[in-house]
């Protein structure tokens, strides 16, 4: 078993720049959806090196994380998204999960998570872990 060296699978070490077709292949989809997403989502500004290069920095792999999740898991249109987006303050790390419904009654009462409790249990496991 080798030792963690804080890099990722695929060989970069953690919060090192991807490049366009990186975040593609991370994320699932094609290269030109990206480049839309930064027209539609102002808050998407990667660094852009010559040759018009992206490269994109760890809070806009967050972010383009955040818009997959909110298009592709969620089902939000891109308009929803933006003001999804805009309500929460574009934050990444804060992942709403939306409880399903029929008619007006949700299908799970109760199946959400508080999330000072999964706060504290990711401090039980980092505690455990050192």
């Amino acid at each position: 078993m080798a030792a963690f060296d804080g890099s990722t699978d695929d060989g970069k070490a953690r919060g090192a720049m991807l490049a366009i077709g990186e975040l593609a292949e991370r994320i699932g989809v094609p290269t030109h959806v990206l480049r839309y997403w930064e027209t539609r989502f102002p808050q998407l500004r990667p660094l852009q090196r010559s040759g018009r290069r992206r490269y994109y920095r760890a809070e806009d792999v967050a972010l383009a994380e955040r818009i997959h999740h909110l298009l592709h898991v969620q089902g939000f249109t891109v308009e929803g998204a933006r003001k999804a987006l805009a309500k929460d303050g574009a934050a990444p790390t804060s992942v709403a999960i939306a409880t399903p419904t029929i008619g007006n009654d949700p299908v799970r009462k109760g199946a959400g998570v508080p999330v000072e409790a999964l706060v504290a249990l990711r401090e039980r496991l980092a505690a455990a872990l050192d």
